[in-house]
């Protein structure tokens, strides 16, 4: 038992040091290597996985907030309107097959890969110059983030940096403090409605939060310290990698 709960705290240092530098709180690699290295079914690893999000996550933005610029209003919008579409979404997400979420949430990562993938690739246009939308705006990208957070538990995060990049003018480190604003309060509802559907391993996840809690921060300062155009690409690698471990464990 002790050296399992050393193993957790490892595997959560890892996850949240991977967090930290692509502002999504370690969720997108904590639900796959929960499934793959402790059998946990879809659902059970979301629930567990949110045991880790939740400091990190709260860490995360505290520490994206500290070096650099991050538009209160917008994370505001994006929290306030997340919490209205989280609850139910998840509570719904709890009953659905775990092998359809495990593939669905494997088809959402890969398109969001090859949507990040192709702007950081693509060369400056006066098409992508254009003017940034108001940022009242971002109350539709919050209700959007928290859907996808309700059904998939980390998803919120992982659709609001490539959004905010492309139409909100906000550049890539800025975006993932401001997706964690996203995902911050909806983490919690999407937790408590795991929790109270019994679909928690809390001596995973307890240990796993501990070991998160002490790497957030250093993921934090080297994202700040790689180029934006890298920042993007190992983003999009990222998702890929998570995508093909999912599709292995359908």
């Amino acid at each position: 038992m002790a050296a399992a709960l050393v193993g957790f705290v490892a595997l959560g240092s890892l996850i949240g040091g991977v967090g930290g530098v692509f502002g999504i709180g370690g969720g997108a690699v904590a639900i796959p290597a929960l499934g793959l290295l402790c059998g946990l079914d879809q659902q059970t690893a979301q629930g567990t996985a949110l045991v880790m999000i939740v400091p990190n996550v709260l860490l995360s933005f505290w520490r994206y907030r500290q070096r650099g610029r991050v538009d209160l209003r917008i994370a505001a919008m994006l929290a306030g309107f997340a919490l209205i579409s989280t609850y139910p979404v998840a509570r719904f997400a709890t009953g659905l097959s775990p092998a359809a979420l495990r593939l669905g949430f494997a088809g959402f990562l890969a398109v969001f890969a090859a949507i990040i993938a192709r702007r950081a690739l693509a060369r400056p246009t006066h098409a992508q110059t254009r003017p940034p939308v108001h940022w009242g705006w971002s109350a539709v990208l919050g209700i959007a983030g928290g859907i996808v957070s309700g059904f998939f538990g980390v998803g919120g995060a992982l659709i609001a940096p490539p959004v905010l990049t492309a139409y909100f003018g906000v550049r890539q480190a800025e975006a993932q403090g401001l997706a964690l604003a996203l995902v911050a309060p909806g983490s919690i509802v999407a937790f408590i409605a795991y929790a109270e559907a019994a679909k928690v391993e809390w001596l995973i996840g307890a240990p796993m939060a501990a070991g998160g809690v002490l790497s957030v921060s250093l993921g934090v300062a080297l994202a700040y310290r790689l180029p934006e155009r890298r920042l993007r690409l190992a983003f999009a690698c990222l998702l890929v990698a998570t995508s093909c471990l999912l599709v292995l464990r359908a």
